[in-house]
């Protein structure tokens, strides 16, 4: 800042010097002013811009920790595509942007326009006023230039991360064929795990028949609900059910029990609660106890008789 001050000084000094000369300014005087002019503001500007790289290439780098990565600057045959360039030069992200720029260069320009027109406004009372009073005014009249620019970014910039806010959002949201692609790879394809149920459904009534050979009895309710039990006392602490069904299935069960000459027994309230309370390979709860035990001294008598014959 010290710097920037005693050269801004200087070079301020030195042009409103060029007022008191009596040199006629013919255009090789002007040209000479005019290239002076640029140096003297590239050399004044050069130490905020050069700390301003400085500062964005230390940011970024903290960041992504100093990364490099040569994938941008890759060979890429889209790079050079006429049809991906429109795409890209017409698409909204170039639209919006060319809009955030038509945008900032008008609020400038029109801040340029009636800054520097109020300013030339009163460069005549200037004449007037000694040379560091002078230079004071114009110096007032810049910082307010600067203070009015920096308000206009400042609000520039709060819209435009508000965009670029919402933009991300919209982004990042996938759609339904990415949500389907996403939830086939986390939870497989849904044709599949249907078709893996069904094979196992198949599988697991394929064993529950091989079962039936093995009951006791069966309680029916006559063809709707079927019910195969297992009973072994040295085994059993109570009856097993083997395998149980509804409809097609039970009329299955049935089937292969009348095949194996395996007692059943028409029981519709039973046959209903032991299908709905009972899991395949699981005793029946007590609460069944009394209902059955009738039925199993049954079966019990039955296969005296038989052996009796």
């Amino acid at each position: 800042m010290p710097y920037i001050y005693r050269y801004s000084c200087n070079l301020i000094t030195r042009f409103f010097n060029y007022a008191k000369t009596n040199n006629m300014l013919d255009s090789n005087f002007v040209q000479d002013i005019n290239r002076q002019t640029w140096l003297d503001i590239l050399v004044l500007s050069a130490p905020v811009m050069l700390t301003s790289v400085a500062v964005a290439v230390l940011i970024t780098g903290a960041q992504t920790k100093f990364k490099f990565s040569g994938e941008k600057i890759k060979f890429k045959f889209s790079n050079i595509s006429l049809t991906q360039g429109f795409k890209r030069l017409f698409s909204l992200r170039s639209v919006i942007e060319v809009l955030k720029a038509i945008i900032k260069t008008a609020l400038i320009g029109y801040l340029f326009y009636t800054k520097i027109t109020d300013m030339c406004a009163h460069c005549s009372r200037l004449m007037g006023e000694s040379v560091l009073r002078a230079t004071a005014n114009v110096l007032d009249d810049i910082f307010d230039l600067v203070i009015q620019m920096s308000l206009i970014f400042i609000g520039i910039a709060a819209a435009d991360y508000l965009y670029q806010r919402w933009d991300y959002e919209r982004n990042i949201k996938m759609t339904k064929q990415e949500l389907k692609e996403e939830f086939k790879e986390t939870e497989g394809n849904p044709e599949t795990k249907s078709r893996i149920r069904q094979v196992q459904r198949s599988l697991s009534r394929k064993r529950m028949m091989q079962q039936v050979p093995t009951a006791d009895v069966v309680v029916r309710n006559p063809t709707h609900f079927a019910v195969a039990l297992r009973y072994n006392p040295e085994k059993d602490e109570a009856p097993v059910v083997v395998a149980k069904g509804q409809d097609r299935i039970a009329f299955k069960i049935i089937e292969i029990a009348e095949q194996y000459h395996i007692p059943m027994k028409e029981d519709k309230p039973l046959a209903r609660a032991l299908y709905a309370a009972v899991k395949v390979d699981e005793q029946i709860p007590p609460e069944f106890y009394a209902p059955l035990a009738s039925i199993m001294a049954w079966v019990f008598q039955l296969r005296k008789k038989e052996m009796k014959r």
